[in-house]
């Protein structure tokens, strides 16, 4: 994948005249509420890789505007049109919510933009929404529980309590998981999402500990991971109901879990 992005960008800056002196990339994420602590670190990887490239790609000036979407949908959209319309950015990259992607994707295709997402990978945009300007460098979301499904089966869990956020990327993790593993869901919780999002599992929780499941499965981003990671540990679930996760524990959740085994 990353050849083909590098492909990608090398022909477009073949055409360097309708560019000008200067490459500009619109880069759109979350730089405000609580989800700006992943939104900032890809802000900051963007800076270093930058000051890496002492500013150039080939001979061509690198501009980076940033975009906050506000973990919003509609707000992703409108900074998108900003970036495409006034701004008139060569690329659109960035993205790490797939609902926000979803709403901003025709905003930037239908101007002709390469779109490059850096993290969202809903799976509508590898099926009937796949366009030849899209390119992703991380996957498709349902791959990961895919994997987690058929770890599940070789370890003979027969049955599982799933929790997950209602959004998009939620739904494909979820939707992946009960693609390959074979035991049964006995109960499953998505609950709400946004910026006003769920934050208090302690209802989910004691369903899933009275469910008689052998596992809970669980898909939470951000600060939802560690408020998530938090209460499982304050149920007193560890050795009851085993913890199954994937993207849940990440550099936000991890300190939460370390805190809770001591």
């Amino acid at each position: 994948m990353k050849r083909i992005i590098s492909a990608a960008l090398a022909a477009s800056f073949l055409a360097a005249p309708a560019f000008g002196a200067e490459v500009k990339i619109g880069f759109v994420t979350t730089l405000t509420t609580g989800a700006a602590i992943i939104g900032k670190d890809m802000q900051n990887a963007v800076d270093l890789a930058v000051e890496h490239m002492g500013g150039k790609m080939g001979d061509l000036d690198v501009n980076v505007i940033y975009g906050d979407d506000g973990f919003k949908p509609e707000t992703g959209k409108q900074v998108t049109d900003k970036l495409v319309q006034q701004d008139n950015v060569d690329f659109v990259a960035g993205f790490i919510w797939s609902h926000v992607l979803l709403a901003s994707r025709k905003s930037a295709l239908d101007a002709g933009k390469i779109l490059i997402s850096t993290n969202a990978g809903p799976s509508q945009m590898a099926g009937d929404l796949c366009d030849k300007n899209f390119f992703s460098t991380s996957w498709q979301n349902d791959q990961t529980p895919m994997a987690m499904g058929e770890v599940l089966n070789q370890k003979g869990v027969k049955s599982l309590y799933v929790m997950a956020p209602n959004y998009a990327a939620g739904k494909d993790m979820v939707a992946g998981l009960e693609r390959t593993f074979k035991g049964t869901i006995v109960g499953k919780d998505l609950t709400k999402w946004g910026a006003d999002a769920q934050l208090d599992f302690s209802a989910e929780l004691a369903k899933a500990k009275a469910s008689g499941a052998e596992g809970l499965f669980v898909f939470y981003p951000g600060a939802a991971a560690g408020a998530f990671t938090k209460q499982y540990h304050q149920a007193g679930l560890k050795d009851i109901l085993p913890l199954y996760s994937v993207f849940t524990v990440d550099g936000i959740s991890l300190p939460k879990l370390q805190k809770a085994d001591r």
